[in-house]
């Protein structure tokens, strides 16, 4: 069975993931809200003003790890015969565990300290506000495999 790497992990259909995963993440911290928002919004400015292009050079390193992540939910949709963004939704926790395992080693990694810092700042909220980027995730999915 072709992964989701297969479809979505190469050359121009990468790059139109990355950039879509890049406005998902966007629209995601604008839509967060009280002081949780404002945190979020202030630490996203922070990894952004790393240096142009920061955001998007970071998506693209973290994109292979993701794709083979979500792999088995993907799997799972398929066999049952289900959209895969349908089935993404419905195990938004279960998706939020995969990736946030492949951030927590990222950021343990980080070399720049200001990322780290940030991200264990962040971290205890992570899986709500992940959980519920999964329609935004599930469409972007649905969106790119139509066409792969």
């Amino acid at each position: 069975m072709t992964t989701l790497r297969d479809q979505l992990g190469h050359g121009a259909k990468r790059a139109a993931v990355v950039k879509d995963a890049e406005d998902v993440l966007e629209m995601e911290v604008q839509d967060k809200g009280g002081l949780t928002g404002v945190a979020i919004r202030g630490a996203y400015a922070i990894v952004k003003g790393v240096k142009p292009g920061f955001t998007s050079e970071v998506i693209d390193g973290l994109l292979d790890d993701f794709l083979d992540a979500l792999d088995p939910i993907y799997q799972e949709a398929v066999a049952q015969a289900r959209r895969p963004g349908d089935h993404l939704r419905s195990n938004a926790d279960r998706m939020a565990e995969a990736l946030l395992a492949i951030t927590d080693g990222r950021a343990a990694r980080a070399s720049r300290t200001v990322i780290k810092k940030t991200y264990e700042k962040l971290r205890p909220t992570a899986k709500k506000h992940v959980s519920e980027a999964a329609p935004r995730l599930g469409s972007l999915l649905d969106r790119h495999l139509a066409s792969a």
